[in-house]
């Protein structure tokens, strides 16, 4: 057990923790000087009540780009692939709308977020050539930002990019190359890349939370399409994902003693950073297949994920010589998580989270210089002024309102921080204040609307 914590009283307060958000279970692990203790609270399914252990195995969602980042150093470390070499010298068919791009993208573009091509990869399919058809799918993907300006998440595509690159060079396909690079060598049991190999009566069953009235259900999405493998689709139990964490506070070497990767290679992933125009939801800059945090002047990496049900966190705090995960069967809010990790924090004497900042009220602002409608391909975001204030309107498709049992329009007042950072609270009570940067002003207007790490240009007039 790591020292210093008390497990029970940890145990007793997420217990509380999981009653009030209503989320059925939740599975941490937190690691410190290299030991790990893990526990599970709550049911895999609220209709059988079966409960939840440490070999429960859940979706880890976007978390799981940490893992195919790992991987994909891997090549990296063996010369087999360069971070700033064109992805057209790996895959000589490369090619999306913008021949610049087509040419010049390279894998640090994708890992950091930095390449701006849009998600339009249609539908590839479930087979086993789904990331060599998502490739030959973008031919006529634009762009949504240039080449390298700014941050802006890829859920699904910048990763796929990566492990068809993968799959080139080694030869076997995406799956493979994760359990023969990564999964065994850390000496892995239960993380897998692909739902279709996750035993069944390990498998957490993902809900969703509609309503407080009505309370978890179980999502009818049972997990995300085969295009998310390497963005989305790993699965692990809470233990597993803090043996990846070890490597990362370990100078690239596992529990085992496996070296997974260089020193210099892990030092690579950490401090290859570009900054994430909205600070304060995440963390202040984007690393290689990490998020960097500033929990008040300590440094600490983190990533998280979520797939339609099912809820993953990681944070590593190298100073501390701590890493803490926390896996659910349903979205927990970002306050859920917050609280649970700092209790932990506090029990370990650890940095804990910080809280957003508060608005400044006394900034005078020019509001018609954010007024203004954003979006990409499926989003769509109305910014409007009105007494001497700004509202932020959220458009949601019908069947995604139908599904979350939202209003098709939802509407949020923005309160200034800066000049381009906003506040976005909430009257929902399953949502927790949001926050929002307006930025990279040309002509008297802002080019950008940056939100969840997802950024959206102005739309062109």
């Amino acid at each position: 057990m790591a020292k210093g914590l008390d497990i029970t009283r940890i145990k007793a307060r997420t217990a509380e923790l999981l009653a009030e958000y209503q989320v059925p279970s939740v599975a941490i692990g937190i690691l410190q000087d290299g030991e790990i203790t893990d526990f599970a609270l709550g049911v895999k399914e609220l209709s059988t009540r079966e409960p939840a252990t440490t070999d429960t195995i859940y979706q880890c969602g976007s978390l799981s780009k940490t893992w195919t980042a790992l991987a994909f150093m891997q090549l990296v470390d063996e010369g087999k692939v360069g971070l700033d070499e064109p992805v057209r010298t790996y895959l000589r068919d490369f090619r999306v709308a913008d021949p610049e791009v087509s040419a010049e993208v390279t894998p640090r573009h994708l890992l950091n977020h930095t390449n701006g091509i849009e998600e339009d990869y249609g539908d590839p399919g479930e087979d086993d050539d789904v990331y060599e058809r998502m490739i030959a799918n973008i031919t006529g993907a634009p762009q949504v930002h240039p080449l390298g300006h700014t941050h802006g998440y890829s859920a699904a595509l910048g990763y796929a990019i990566l492990a068809r690159v993968m799959e080139v060079i080694d030869g076997k396909k995406w799956d493979d190359i994760m359990r023969d690079r990564l999964f065994g060598p850390l000496g892995l049991t239960s993380t897998t890349s692909w739902h279709e190999q996750v035993a069944p009566n390990r498998a957490a069953t993902g809900h969703i939370i509609r309503s407080v009235d009505e309370g978890p259900i179980v999502s009818p999405v049972e997990h995300l399409p085969r295009s998310f493998g390497p963005g989305g689709n790993v699965n692990s139990t809470a233990r597993e994902v803090l043996t990846m964490a070890h490597v990362f506070l370990n100078e690239g070497k596992a529990p085992n003693g496996t070296r997974i990767a260089a020193p210099e290679i892990i030092r690579e992933m950490m401090e290859s950073r570009v900054p994430i125009p909205d600070p304060y939801m995440y963390g202040p800059e984007w690393a290689l297949g990490l998020i960097v945090c500033d929990w008040h002047g300590e440094t600490v990496y983190a990533h998280d994920g979520s797939t339609i049900g099912q809820n993953a966190r990681l944070r590593i705090l190298p100073d501390s010589n701590v890493a803490i995960s926390m896996l659910a069967n349903a979205g927990p809010r970002d306050s859920f998580y917050k609280k649970v990790f700092n209790v932990i924090l506090a029990e370990l004497g650890a940095v804990t989270i910080p809280e957003l900042p508060k608005p400044d009220p006394s900034r005078n602002l020019d509001l018609s210089r954010y007024e203004g409608t954003y979006g990409r391909l499926g989003t769509h975001y109305e910014v409007t002024a009105e007494d001497g204030k700004l509202s932020l309107t959220f458009a949601l498709n019908p069947m995604e309102a139908s599904f979350l049992g939202k209003p098709e329009r939802v509407t949020y007042e923005l309160l200034p921080v800066s000049d381009t950072h906003f506040l976005m609270p909430s009257d929902d009570p399953l949502e927790d204040t949001q926050t929002v940067a307006i930025y990279d002003f040309k002509n008297g207007v802002a080019q950008y609307l940056h939100t969840n790490c997802r950024v959206n240009p102005r739309a062109r007039q």
